[in-house]
């Protein structure tokens, strides 16, 4: 992608504050009128043009062409208890710090939907969304710092899609993601044993001082989603929608500052310091996905909705960072550390599969008014054993009320939903490790406690033409 539009899209796009995320990094704020039911059987509930992320067999149900657009705004309140929190540097010594501040920050999310009725048995369609996202950005002098700085995922995906009904009440759907990804990783990185080996060899000057790892990369990736919808009466339909994992490589640019450099001088051992790059890669698992959905008009002004959501976020092994260098100077210190040479970092991630599951109501008060209400719990695919600062995640429930207001004549519909995030307190206890879950022989420590809180709330316009 051209930088100047990558720039754009990445302003516009923003990533999630990454704790909200208990799904991992992926983002379910797609719709408004999807969020004020929790996306509750939205697999089997097309009710205007973002049916395209959620079940493109949903086209098969919208007349005409329709236009749907709208913004997400999601917010945490992020916050390390200072009180349980310690840190222990590689030479054992405690590490001094803050708490990291309110690490989250305020995110929103546009989107934009279109379908076209192209004839009776065939509708078109495409989305342009950020399907995947988290952003997170610490104090300087957080304690975990030797852990966690700044972890940023952007992915803007651009979704044609084409449905296909058989006249019967049944349409299967498909769908193409095309996926633009770029991210971000840094910490401070930590000298301290260094410097004892340094002592042991008879140097006696200052402490090193404490650098910083920043890597940056990019990739592109395509996804595919399949979809069914099954109107079974009037009254009743399911849907049914999966999509396919892929594996970004996001090629980049490692840099770490003030590395000690040994020397001999006429006075004995002297140390400068040195700035170090290298041309890395960072893989990440995008997982498979397959969603349920159901809707069934309990009466003509009452509809229930359920769904559940199951990912294959096991595929997320390790957050790995590799040398495209055969001699790389990052790598040559990092390499022996997590086991393998062309290891530049290495995190033990370990997620497991996840569960989401939800129900939600829709009411029609009048033919032009409707509430909605619904509620999820989601499981999060974070290791407790492997928990880390980057991504201090866990279980989330998910309370959310919507309305929406369909403008009589003019084919306008307007919705607003918000909901709150439910978590519990969130502990951290993180260490380095090899690439075989090994801890790695050194004293490096991180532990805490995590109080989280968060909100979310959600504006769309659609029109049917």
């Amino acid at each position: 992608m051209h930088k100047s539009a990558r720039l754009i899209f990445s302003a516009a796009l923003a990533s999630a504050p990454l704790s909200v995320l208990a799904g991992g990094f992926a983002l379910n704020e797609q719709s408004a009128s999807a969020m004020g039911v929790a996306n509750a059987g939205a697999a089997a509930n097309p009710e205007n043009a973002t049916t395209v992320f959620f079940n493109p067999a949903g086209m098969s149900q919208l007349a005409g062409t329709n236009l749907s657009f709208g913004a997400a705004v999601l917010s945490i309140d992020a916050e390390l208890d200072r009180d349980s929190a310690a840190a222990t540097t590689a030479a054992g010594a405690p590490v001094t710090g803050g708490s990291g501040g309110d690490f989250a920050p305020l995110a929103v999310l546009p989107n934009v939907y279109l379908t076209h009725e192209l004839n009776d048995r065939v509708d078109l369609g495409f989305g342009l969304h950020a399907p995947y996202g988290l952003k997170a950005n610490y104090d300087n002098d957080f304690l975990g710092r030797y852990f966690a700085d700044r972890t940023e995922l952007t992915a803007i995906a651009f979704s044609p899609s084409i449905a296909l009904n058989d006249g019967n009440g049944f349409s299967l759907g498909a769908g193409v993601n095309l996926m633009y990804a770029e991210g971000r990783l840094s910490k401070f990185q930590d000298y301290s044993a260094n410097y004892v080996q340094a002592q042991a060899l008879g140097y006696a000057g200052p402490a090193f001082e404490e650098g910083y790892v920043d890597i940056e990369g990019d990739d592109v990736a395509v996804t595919f989603t399949v979809g069914l919808l099954w109107e079974m009466s009037d009254r009743t339909q399911f849907g049914l929608s999966a999509q396919t994992g892929t594996e970004l490589e996001l090629e980049g640019e490692a840099t770490l500052t003030r590395v000690p450099q040994a020397s001999l001088t006429a006075t004995g051992l002297a140390f400068a310091t040195a700035d170090l790059s290298e041309r890395v890669v960072v893989p990440l698992e995008i997982p498979e996905s397959i969603t349920f959905g159901a809707r069934h008009r309990l009466t003509d002004d009452v509809t229930l909705l359920a769904g559940a959501t199951w990912a294959k976020w096991s595929r997320f092994v390790a957050l790995d960072v590799i040398s495209r260098e055969d001699d790389g100077a990052i790598s040559a210190l990092g390499g022996p550390k997590y086991g393998s040479p062309e290891y530049v970092g290495h995190v033990s991630e370990n997620w497991r599969d996840t569960w989401q599951a939800n129900v939600g109501v829709i009411w029609q008060a009048t033919p032009a008014w409707a509430l909605k209400a619904g509620y999820a719990y989601d499981e999060s695919p974070v290791n407790e054993n492997f928990r880390t600062a980057r991504i201090p995640s866990d279980d989330r429930q998910w309370l959310t009320l919507g309305t929406q207001y369909r403008e009589p004549g003019s084919g306008w519909t307007v919705d607003l939903a918000a909901g709150v995030l439910l978590f519990d307190d969130v502990d951290v206890d993180e260490r380095e490790y090899t690439i075989d879950d090994e801890p790695v022989a050194n004293a490096a420590n991180f532990t805490g406690t995590y109080e989280l809180d968060a909100w979310g709330a959600s504006v769309q316009l659609s029109k049917a033409f």
